[in-house]
Parts: structure tokens; C-alpha cells; sequence
């Protein structure tokens, strides 16, 4: 995914923080009974819909890690109204809070639970066994155990699936909690470890020799010959140069707008390689910017989807080429996506102005508390003057559907999209086609720049993006 900051006349921007005027809200405790274990509330619509019968191998072994659950915590319908209307002030050239950011301590006082109410779900945890981390903006909070722990607690199994031949774990049943703490909990955001998707498609391999320069495979990532581009033959790439003429992004870098100064945060689970990143810029003529490495717990090494890690450092840092890069990278547990937990770092050390992230789940498959999680934690993010970034994916409509089809399908399991993009609090990023098949030559040129592989002559008029439901051609 592609991210930069833009202002209202498409420059770039920084943002700024200050203090936010304190709220007005008078905080009462939510939690007003007594915990009693044994009046339950079943938290409904939070089983993983491909959590069924036909793909269940069994009970997961009593001792089987639980690690960095994320409990979602509620907020009283005064301070909804009040976090409400300070977002709006905040959006608000007119108002006093116009750009005045809360620091995630000031949120979590302001629009979390109260001390007291914090303390009881503290001690409702600690009673089962479970090992509770500290909050600041008390949207929610990380807590680990067992998996016997989690039946204890909140009286669901966790099971061991075979899905497409993969072994997943996941809760086999709705959650439920004492009634008494429903009030300032919604939930868990995950008790599974089906995978998100990194919202991309591939579109070939390029190879480069590191001795002598030469390229020795570009598919499509240049321009190249070959029929798969008929008519005209060609087929045409977009490197950094390219998207700064297209978008008229030049004149900016040539005045110095650049991103100097301005930190983006981008969202991973997966290791990359440093050089990777320097022969992206080295290739495309970009100066030497590399990028701040940020572990978040345990080091999960390079996995499957480096590829989406790989494109969101580079390219975030390939058009605001002065930017700051922080990748937080944080490994993902039998329970929770590192691609969350990274989320919640970014926002609760209010690390960077500017947040990207690039996967995404349908809304059905990230279940109730799933959803909340996002619009809770995307609410926070723009308080504190994070503007999040969430990709709405590469393979058109129904790209967060059918994550095992093959190239561009129709929707299998309904209307539905992305939970990660689908709140009122952040960017969902799209795509568009360019429209040049029948006269592309117009706007490319068929041979390379040598120190840019520029190749993009104007700006390219655009359609919309859909590949799902539409002809290719």
C-alpha cells in the first residue's frame, strides 16, 4: 500500500500535537455489581465462521500458549458522545481543539474505563492465572495465558482446525464473561489464529545481479516487450519517478516538500531484509533513507508475506523519499495477529503522525469484538492525530472473501468488507486502473530513464479499480 499525508490542496503535510482541553464528561464507574461467576454473558457473533464440525481435529492441549490476547474495553454512552464530538472539534478549522491532540494517557483518562473499573477487570484476570500488561489509552488491553485458562475464564475450548491443509487454532464457541463486567468490556479481539491477508496480488518477479547491475528477469515491474500487453506490445511499470510524474509530486520534491520530518509507522508481522530496502532506492535513483527496524516482543524472522512488508516500507518511504520509516514488526501468536499488535503499539506510544497498514479480513470473519477492536483503536489514533491508512486491497470488491482463489473472483460468503477500513476513523485505500490500454504510448515512453527507470510521460487518466466482476479487457 501506498501512503502519504496530504493537506486540503494535495501537498504534503505534518501534522502537529498539543494539549486537548480536558474533558467535561464526569467519569462514574461502569462496573456496578459484584463479579459473580456464575451470571454469564455469551458474547455473541465471535466464533471464526470457518471454525465448523467438518474441519476440527480436536481439543487444543490444556498448556497450549495464549499468548498477547487483546481484551476490548467499552466506554460509557457520555464519553462516546463527548470522544464524538472532540473528533469532529479537532477537524475544525473554527474550534479551540482544532489540532489539538490528546496524548494516549489523556485518552485513556478521558474516554477509558475509570481507575476502579480497570482495577476489577485487573483482578477478574489475574484470579484465572492470566499475565496482565500495562495500557495507556485503555482501548485495550494484553493479557496471556493457557489455553485452559481461556476455559476457565471465559468458558469457550480452543480447538485445533484443518483448513486447505493448514492447521489453525481457535475458539470453538462464543466467549462468556461475568455479566457484571459487560458494562466496560466488549470482548476479546481474537481468540484465533486464522490468517489476515496482506492485501496485494502479484504481478511478477524482478531480478537483479548485485555484481554487475544487470537486470536479469522484469515481469512486470518495467517496461518489457511481450504480448501479455497487446496491442501496443509494451508493458509499463511504476517506479517512484513515475508516480511523482503522474501525480505531479515533483514540484513538490524540487521545493524541498518531501516528507522531511514527518514520521510514517508502517504495520508488520515479518521480518525484511535491510538490503532489500536500499536496492529499491538505489535502483530508483532515491537517496540513502534507511528505514528504523522496531521489534515489538519476540523476533518472528521473514515470513510469506515479506513481499507486502517489502512495498509498504519501500514505497511509503519511495514517495515521501525524506520520511522517517518506523516498521514495528511483532510476531503473531496462537491468538492474535501481529499486524494487531503492532496497531496497538503504533497507537498507544503514539509512535508517528502517520500510520499505513496493508492487510485486512472481512467483517464476518473478524466477528463482533473483532470489528469494535478496529473502530475503537482507530478512534484513539485519531484523537491522539494518528491518520491510519488501511489498504482496501489489490484484487478488487471481494478481495477480503476468498482468500484461496485464484487471481480476481466473485464474492463467495456475501456483501462484506474489510473491518480494518470499513470505520469512520481512518483512510481505506483503493486502487485505479490506468486507462491507456488502447494508447498507452501517449503516456509512456518505451524506454527507461538510466539513473530513474522513469518511464511515465503525464498524468494517466483513471478508472475505477474492480477486478472481481469485470472483463479484463
Amino acid at each position: 500500500m501506498l501512503c502519504c499525508v496530504t493537506a486540503p490542496n494535495g501537498l504534503l503535510a505534518q501534522t502537529t500535537s498539543a494539549t486537548a482541553s480536558p474533558s467535561t464528561v464526569a467519569q462514574r464507574g461502569l462496573i456496578t455489581q459484584a463479579v459473580d461467576e456464575a451470571q454469564l454473558t455469551t458474547l455473541k457473533g465471535n466464533t471464526h465462521p470457518l471454525a465448523r464440525p467438518e474441519f476440527d481435529l480436536g481439543t487444543a492441549p490444556a498448556t497450549l500458549s495464549m499468548a498477547r490476547m487483546l481484551l476490548v474495553l467499552k466506554r460509557s454512552a457520555a464519553q462516546e458522545a463527548a470522544l464524538r464530538t472532540l473528533l469532529d472539534n479537532q477537524q475544525d478549522k473554527h474550534s479551540p481543539s482544532y489540532h489539538k491532540w490528546l496524548s494516549p494517557e489523556q485518552y485513556g483518562a478521558q474516554f477509558g474505563p475509570t481507575d476502579s473499573d480497570m482495577a476489577t477487570i485487573k483482578t477478574w484476570l489475574q484470579s484465572h492465572g492470566f499475565q496482565v500488561e500495562s495500557t495507556k489509552g485503555r482501548t485495550v488491553w494484553e493479557f496471556s495465558g493457557s489455553a485452559s485458562q481461556v476455559q476457565e475464564a471465559f468458558h469457550t475450548t480452543i480447538h485445533k482446525y484443518m483448513v486447505n491443509g493448514e492447521q489453525h487454532w481457535a475458539n470453538a464457541s462464543d466467549p462468556q464473561i461475568p455479566t457484571a463486567l459487560t458494562a466496560a468490556v466488549a470482548g476479546i479481539a481474537s481468540l484465533n489464529n486464522f490468517p489476515r491477508k496482506a492485501m496485494n496480488t502479484p504481478a511478477g518477479i524482478f531480478t537483479r545481479d548485485n555484481k554487475s547491475g544487470k537486470i536479469i528477469r522484469q515481469n512486470p515491474l518495467l517496461t518489457y516487450p511481450g504480448n501479455y500487453c497487446t496491442p501496443v506490445g509494451e508493458c509499463y511499470g511504476l517506479g517512484p519517478y513515475d508516480f511523482a510524474t503522474i501525480y505531479n509530486v515533483a514540484p513538490l520534491w524540487n521545493a524541498g516538500i518531501d516528507g522531511t520530518g514527518v514520521t510514517i509507522a508502517i504495520v508488520g508481522e515479518t521480518d525484511i531484509q535491510l538490503s532489500d530496502v536500499q536496492a529499491f532506492r538505489s535502483l530508483f535513483g532515491l537517496p540513502a533513507n534507511d528505514p528504523n527496524f522496531i521489534w515489538n516482543g519476540p523476533d518472528p524472522g521473514i515470513l510469506g508475506d515479506e513481499s507486502e512488508a517489502d512495498i509498504d516500507v519501500q514505497w511509503s518511504g519511495g514517495v515521501a523519499k525524506g520520511a522517517t520509516i518506523d516498521f514495528v514488526i511483532s510476531e503473531s501468536t496462537e491468538t492474535t495477529a501481529g499486524t494487531d499488535l503492532s496497531a496497538v503499539y503504533i497507537v498507544d506510544q503514539n509512535l508517528a503522525p502517520i500510520m499505513s497498514e496493508s492487510y485486512g479480513q472481512c467483517e464476518l470473519a473478524l466477528g463482533t469484538t473483532g470489528n469494535q477492536f478496529y473502530s475503537s483503536l482507530w478512534q484513539q489514533a485519531s484523537a491522539q492525530g494518528i491518520t491510519v491508512f488501511i489498504s482496501a486491497g489489490d484484487a478488487g470488491s471481494a478481495g477480503c472473501d476468498n482468500f484461496d482463489a485464484e487471481g480476481p473472483a466473485p464474492a463467495e460468503f456475501g456483501l462484506q468488507v474489510s473491518g480494518y477500513a470499513s470505520t469512520p476513523y481512518n483512510v481505506a485505500v483503493g486502487g485505479t486502473d490506468f486507462n491507456d490500454f488502447d494508447n498507452s504510448t501517449t503516456y509512456w515512453s518505451t524506454t527507461n530513464n538510466s539513473s530513474t527507470q522513469q518511464s511515465a510521460l503525464s498524468y494517466i487518466p483513471e478508472t475505477t479499480w474492480n477486478d472481481s466482476c469485470t472483463d479484463a479487457l
